[in-house]
């Protein structure tokens, strides 16, 4: 059986478009997707550098475009369930037929613009929380007034929100853990993000949904969701509320996933995925490159 998975903010770097706009008609998709959202998707991902893309509101699109290209691409129609981390979500959706691809991509440019003015009215960030025991560190997030706003499992979860609070836990990590700051503008999947849902739930009271062809693993709790309409609205709630990664990968342990490909630009996800359950095969379809080695592998597991 065979999972299809899509990446969130940070896995972007530069260049990341290149190959898969060497094909004519991936770039003419492309061109026809930055028409659509107004936005260089191909400036984006071929010429920009790293801090141009690490903007909120260049780095969503950017990353959910270049999932769906690869998807388009890589054009696996059997697949037994999809999902997606954060704003992943939003290509997982376009996958599953549950919205459309211009529909994901206009979504997931408001959201991304919104996210930033989120975080522009008050300073607050993230660090990821590095092992030790999952109680011991949620706890010691939770003490200072912080929210486990990611649980990516394999020993990783991401704490956000205060500035100050957050360089208190790096001071005094719990036991067995190491705190890493990320590079990010606010705290994600908070109540800091909260300005950002009711505009975005505006735009998608005019989205179509149907109900998707795949199941749709859900941030929310790991549960399979299979009507879109459900999917949509999930996807918005969680721009304010935490990411339950691990509980994702539980969903495709327990379904019996045996084989999972993340789409471009990947890495992040499937080195999750080795660490909490080696026996699941994966592929990081990174570049135009690898299409002929991903269809043989989703070949094996479809």
């Amino acid at each position: 059986m065979l999972a299809i998975i899509a990446p969130g903010q940070g896995a972007q770097t530069p260049g990341m478009l290149s190959t898969w706009a060497g094909d004519a008609q991936l770039e003419k998709l492309l061109r026809t997707w930055s028409d659509v959202i107004d936005l260089d998707l191909l400036h984006l991902g071929i010429g920009a550098d790293a801090d141009e893309i690490k903007d909120t509101a260049n780095a969503q699109p950017l990353i959910v475009a270049t999932s769906l290209i690869a998807a388009h691409a890589l054009a696996v129609k059997n697949a037994a369930v999809v999902s997606g981390h954060s704003v992943g979500e939003l290509a997982a959706a376009a996958i599953s037929g549950a919205i459309s691809p211009e529909d994901a991509l206009t979504l997931v440019r408001a959201r991304g613009i919104e996210m930033a003015k989120a975080a522009a009215l008050h300073p607050a960030g993230m660090s990821a929380v590095l092992g030790g025991e999952r109680k011991d560190v949620v706890a010691a997030i939770q003490s200072l007034g912080l929210v486990a706003a990611n649980e990516n499992g394999a020993g990783q979860i991401v704490a956000a929100g205060d500035l100050t609070a957050l360089a208190s836990l790096a001071e005094n990590p719990p036991v067995g853990a190491r705190v890493r700051a990320l590079a990010v503008a606010g705290a994600f999947h908070t109540s800091f993000m909260a300005p950002a849902v009711e505009p975005l739930r505006e735009i998608a009271r005019g989205i179509t949904t149907n109900n998707p062809g795949i199941g749709v693993i859900s941030n929310k709790d790991g549960a399979v969701i299979n009507d879109g309409t459900e999917i949509l609205a999930r996807i918005i709630n969680q721009i304010a509320n935490p990411v339950r990664w691990d509980l994702c990968m539980d969903s495709l342990e327990s379904m019996g996933i045996t084989g999972v490909i993340e789409l471009a630009p990947a890495g992040t996800l499937v080195g999750l995925l080795k660490r909490a359950y080696p026996h699941i095969e994966n592929f990081a379809l990174k570049n135009a490159d690898d299409l002929n080695a991903a269809r043989e592998f989703a070949g094996r597991h479809a």
